[in-house]
């Protein structure tokens, strides 16, 4: 801290070199920390305990159906308060573009969702009608639909009667207040009961199964035993966290912890460039600056030391900035794709570490070849200029 006050002025001497590369250096931490904060998110999630809600899916792949007849079994366990079925049915909207999530349901799936706020009368309606849908507020505002309009969607697993078109009467809208969940609106739910009866090919199989406990204190001895009815079969399941389950279709476009890596790898490699380019040039500048400090009675030492500290503090100042601006960035995702797309809040703190040691280590791989130069100046030719 002696000295921050040289490193300071040494830094701003060329000023739109040093802020054209903070900029650089803002960009790249910028990405890596929305990038690893949904890292992060991807990777957590997997521990059922404290879990109210858990989901019951194939040990093998989510694609992978189980049978109906599971749900008595599980039902019969000791501390399951509710168990509903869904399968999923992954039909299109008009145009493929249009993807939303549309799913069947057993019998209580709302009673699972309470908050998810639908009408009574509109809830009375859908269950009285085996081709009745609901969907989400955002869901329905981005098509324009209202409570009776017909929605047809095209199969692209299940057929029926040999075609692919189905059609559902909308029953109900419902809506989520919590604004992080706001992307659960985008969802088109109908019946287990009309989806096995009405497809070509699946009978009495189901995608997953929603489990209630009674009591959060119990979800791990209750996951246990669901999966030890299963254990040793040709449909064993895997009960986890809801959290960890829709993390898994994600996952089906590939490691996201190594694309994110491969991303900040080739960022990281260009900003090492970049960086060790611009301290080379600051020192070549400053060689006989350099050496004057020298004849002044500054050591070796100092002078290395002078050195690493500006590559630090250039590379310390963009990555803090661009750290700090990546969760504003991630809230204004969220807001603007109305929770459909569900970035975190903040930057969690295993971000931070990684940021901190990137940020430490690159400031000192940029300074220390440019350091090592300053640091072994020879005076005489320094001042002659040789």
């Amino acid at each position: 801290m002696k000295y921050l006050h040289l490193i300071w002025a040494s830094l701003f001497r060329s000023k739109t070199r040093t802020l054209l590369t903070l900029l650089s250096v803002f960009v790249a931490f910028f990405l890596f920390g929305m990038l690893d904060a949904v890292r992060v998110a991807f990777n957590s999630g997997g521990d059922v305990s404290g879990a109210n809600r858990m989901v019951v899916a194939s040990r093998l792949s989510i694609t992978q159906m189980l049978p109906y007849r599971l749900q008595r079994e599980i039902e019969a366990i000791d501390g399951v308060k509710r168990v509903t079925p869904i399968a999923w049915f992954g039909g299109i909207y008009r145009d493929p573009k249009n993807f939303f999530p549309n799913w069947s349901a057993g019998p209580g799936y709302l009673d699972l969702y309470p908050e998810y706020k639908l009408p009574p009368a509109q809830r009375k309606a859908w269950e009285a009608d085996r081709r009745g849908a609901i969907v989400g507020e955002s869901l329905a505002k981005r098509f324009g639909w209202k409570v009776g309009d017909v929605i047809p969607l095209q199969a692209t697993i299940f057929p029926t009667k040999g075609s692919n078109d189905w059609s559902f009467k909308l029953s109900g809208i419902y809506r989520v207040d919590d604004a992080k969940r706001k992307g659960e609106e985008n969802i088109l739910v109908f019946h287990w009961d009309y989806f096995d009866e009405a497809n070509d090919y699946v009978k009495g199989r189901v995608g997953w199964y929603i489990v209630q406990v009674e009591n959060a204190s119990m979800a791990n001895r209750v996951a246990k035993q669901i999966d030890a009815l299963s254990a040793n079969s040709d449909h064993e399941t895997k009960t986890q966290t809801e959290e960890a389950f829709n993390q898994a279709f994600a996952k089906q476009i590939g490691d996201i912890g190594l694309i994110v890596t491969g991303i900040m790898g080739a960022v990281f490699f260009t900003l090492l460039l970049l960086t060790g380019n611009t301290m080379a040039q600051a020192v070549r500048e400053r060689i006989p600056e350099l050496a004057v400090l020298k004849t002044i009675g500054f050591k070796d030492g100092a002078v290395l030391g002078l050195v690493l500290g500006e590559s630090i503090l250039l590379v310390a100042l963009g990555a803090v900035l661009g750290m700090l601006g990546a969760p504003l960035a991630m809230r204004a995702v969220s807001a603007l794709s109305s929770g459909f797309i569900a970035l975190p809040d903040r930057l969690p703190a295993e971000s931070w570490g990684i940021g901190i040691a990137l940020m430490l280590a690159f400031g000192l791989l940029a300074g220390l070849l440019p350091a090592l130069r300053a640091m072994r100046l020879n005076i005489v030719d320094a001042l002659a200029g040789r």
